[in-house]
């Protein structure tokens, strides 16, 4: 058995993922290069937003996984459960989280008014509606389906 980590690059798994979260990031850039004009890099990297990279990447590794390892397979169940924990995460406590960050930020812009506090603000933009989750999972499914259907001619 080779157990060298740069056979993680020669599985298809990997690289639906992997293209799943990249599609669905450079989509973020896109939608916001068309809305303020400007292009800002940090979209690759950012959290929340339409669609949710974290659930193309889930629901990529787990389309992925059966369509390689078969949909019976232990391993497909334990990636789609992976992938169900990741999508309600992003649109239900990650999207808490930021509608708390919303709320603390207007208590301290309230109080900045009559003290001297900090203006650093809490990001706002951290989980996702369940549209911006769908959209995500749709991208991760067809972006698998791409992968493995190219890897298997």
């Amino acid at each position: 058995m080779d157990t060298h980590i740069v056979e993680i690059f020669h599985n298809p798994c990997f690289w639906a993922a992997f293209w799943s979260w990249i599609i669905a990031q450079g989509t973020k850039m896109l939608c916001a290069l068309c809305k303020t004009r400007k292009l800002d890099f940090k979209y690759l990297v950012s959290t929340g937003g339409m669609p949710s990279a974290h659930s193309a990447l889930a629901s990529g590794m787990a389309i992925s996984v059966g369509l390689t390892a078969g949909f019976d397979q232990p391993v497909t169940i334990v990636a789609f459960v992976v992938a169900m924990i990741t999508m309600f995460d992003a649109s239900t406590v990650r999207r808490a989280a930021g509608q708390q960050a919303g709320i603390l930020n207007d208590i301290i812009e309230e109080l900045f008014k009559e003290h001297r506090l900090s203006e650093v603000k809490l990001k706002e933009l951290l989980g996702h509606t369940r549209l911006e989750v769908l959209m995500g999972c749709i991208v991760g499914i067809l972006t698998a389906m791409l992968v493995i259907s190219r890897t298997t001619i």
